[in-house]
């Protein structure tokens, strides 16, 4: 009997630490704490592309695939201003019509929602990027889209 529980209190203890392993360190937008925030991040899908949800490390965050290489979202970062950066819209012909500014860099792409407050920032790593395509912000759309858009983008690619 002292057996068994101790072997189930150690894998009590392993499924504790392996939980805690799949945190992922997100850290806080400016207006993280924003109500419509809270809407967006309990509307978001579970998984993205295949990929699953994992918990973060802050509000108004989540992250899908692989912990170390995750996909990123922060609501709550500042809003862009108008932009020479490109603008794409992705729309998922459902109703739901997103512009994101995109910018590359050699980590990866970020893309920020456009005309929207609060703005919501998607970080896709690179080696993410190398494997996909970032046709999974179109599944971002049905909760992003709890927030009216108040300006669009001009000259825009869609995707």
């Amino acid at each position: 009997m002292v057996k068994v529980r101790s072997l189930a209190g150690m894998l009590a203890v392993v499924l504790l630490l392996s939980a805690c392993a799949s945190v992922v360190n997100v850290p806080v937008a400016p207006e993280g704490h924003h109500p419509d925030c809270a809407r967006i991040v309990l509307a978001l899908p579970d998984q993205l592309d295949g990929m699953p949800r994992h918990t973060t490390s802050s509000q108004a965050t989540r992250a899908w695939g692989e912990p170390l290489e995750a996909v990123t979202l922060r609501c709550g970062v500042p809003v862009p201003p108008p932009t020479e950066e490109t603008c794409t819209t992705a729309d998922d012909l459902a109703g739901h019509s997103v512009d994101w500014v995109s910018v590359e860099d050699e980590r990866g792409w970020t893309f920020t929602t456009y005309g929207r407050h609060p703005a919501v920032e998607v970080f896709v790593p690179a080696a993410v990027a190398a494997e996909r395509s970032t046709s999974f912000l179109l599944d971002l759309g049905p909760a992003v889209s709890l927030v009216e858009a108040t300006r669009a983008c001009i000259g825009l690619s869609d995707f």
